[in-house]
């Protein structure tokens, strides 16, 4: 299949590494570009704004969780979806990783087939958070006068342009957090089971685990500030937008 236009940048220090990604995304249809280290890759993410990373953690000058903070701190890399590579396989490494924005993480060594897959897995839910598609990603919501803006209290979220501001100031999510968001908002009032909330966020092709809600939501209050007070923990259960 020829994924004609789509470009995935592959960040490895590790040349064997490299081509064999190169090699199966090619195959894939996908058009690859490649750095060796952190401050290379910043500099194509920024010229040339692929439309996914594939970040390896141990890479020389910058490691790859700091070159993933600055991807998601900089206005015009924040929104490029970002799978981890690790060879480790540890917990800490993919929590942390969740913690400053990636959208998945691949263990070394992988197979061609997984590494397809998730590709397309997280290409396909940030093209369904775009802003194009984001009316869809609540369709239970309450709108205000304008259909494309949901409110809460001092809330506001803009699905036309993929915007979340509270109290006026701007709240810059993810595409995972936005959609999290929506989908909390879009059912106030009822509990979202963590299951559930994989589903609307990530999709049913997700390869992610149920544990992983509980970090983005936690990153999602966060970057909320005091509106972050309206997404309730439900202890066994799950999580819910307050309704009053």
């Amino acid at each position: 299949m020829n994924h004609l236009g789509i470009r995935i940048l592959v960040v490895d220090d590790e040349p064997d590494i490299l081509n064999l990604l190169e090699y199966n995304l090619k195959k894939a249809g996908y058009a690859v570009l490649h750095a060796k280290d952190g401050p290379e890759a910043l500099d194509i993410a920024a010229a040339r704004r692929p439309d996914l990373v594939l970040l390896d953690i141990m890479l020389p000058n910058m490691d790859g969780t700091e070159a993933l903070k600055r991807l998601k701190a900089a206005e015009a890399t924040r929104a490029i979806p970002v799978i981890m590579l690790t060879a480790k396989g540890e917990e800490i490494d993919k929590i942390v990783g969740f913690e400053l924005g990636a959208e998945d993480y691949i263990t070394k060594p992988f197979s061609p087939r997984e590494l397809i897959l998730r590709v397309r897995a997280v290409l396909k839910r940030s093209k369904d958070a775009a802003p194009s598609a984001a009316p869809s990603a609540a369709p239970s919501a309450v709108p205000s006068n304008d259909e494309r803006i949901l409110s809460f209290r001092e809330l506001s979220v803009d699905l036309a342009r993929h915007r979340v501001t509270v109290s006026g100031s701007e709240a810059a999510l993810s595409s995972t957090e936005f959609k999290l968001l929506c989908g909390l908002l879009g059912a106030r009032g009822r509990v979202l089971s963590r299951d559930a909330i994989l589903d609307r966020a990530w999709g049913k092709d997700c390869f992610v685990t149920p544990r992983t809600v509980d970090t983005h939501v936690r990153r999602l209050r966060a970057k909320l500030k005091a509106a972050g007070d309206y997404i309730e923990t439900v202890r066994g259960v799950g999580y819910r937008f307050r309704e009053e």
